[in-house]
């Protein structure tokens, strides 16, 4: 089974194409979600980011994704740091995943597919790019946050451009009949 990364910046909608995916009844796997669930029932995530970030990273024994957040995207070391105890985990967990899947290929939707190096374990990789003030509105619609959080959020990330010299196939998400139809187009290329 061939493993597709699928991955673009903040608010640009690769878990919208990842859905359109899934919908054509391709196996998707949501790093994200995945990252979630890991880091609220992995002892050892927890024991790890409690020493990173200290005890009031987790509240109830749910990680508390604002406080982490207001910590780790205003200081990039501490952002690697975190990706660094959790990305392994996840990379594991998917690995464990894609041999229970069928089919001639699967979905692994990750945010920095390219930035960790996950590429270098997939077939081949889409990017999904949308204008940026599209990408802010999405955002503070979805988390209910500020432009400059946002704003923020995205120059933690790497730029379209940078990406693009990664990607192998561009999904330009703008509007979601035409985002639709190239998916379909790439799904009947990979089938």
């Amino acid at each position: 089974m061939k493993i597709i990364g699928l991955t673009g910046g903040i608010g640009s909608g690769k878990t919208t194409v990842a859905n359109m995916f899934k919908d054509l009844g391709v196996p998707v796997y949501i790093a994200d979600i995945e990252a979630r669930k890991l880091t609220n029932s992995s002892k050892v995530i927890k024991r790890e980011l409690t020493k990173l970030l200290g005890s009031s990273c987790y509240q109830g024994g749910t990680l508390d994704r604002k406080y982490v957040a207001s910590k780790v995207f205003n200081d990039s070391k501490l952002l690697d740091a975190l990706n660094a105890i959790i990305h392994p985990k996840v990379a594991a967990h998917f690995n464990s995943w894609q041999r229970k899947q069928q089919g001639v290929f699967c979905i692994k939707e990750a945010a920095i597919l390219f930035e960790n190096e996950g590429y270098k374990q997939c077939d081949l990789t889409i990017l999904v790019v949308s204008p940026e003030q599209e990408r802010i509105k999405r955002v503070i619609k979805r988390d209910a946050i500020s432009e400059e959080e946002v704003l923020l959020r995205i120059k933690n990330q790497w730029s379209d451009e940078k990406k693009k010299k990664f990607a192998d196939i561009i999904i330009e998400n703008i509007d979601l009949i035409s985002t639709k139809s190239q998916v379909l187009d790439v799904h009947s290329i990979l089938s």
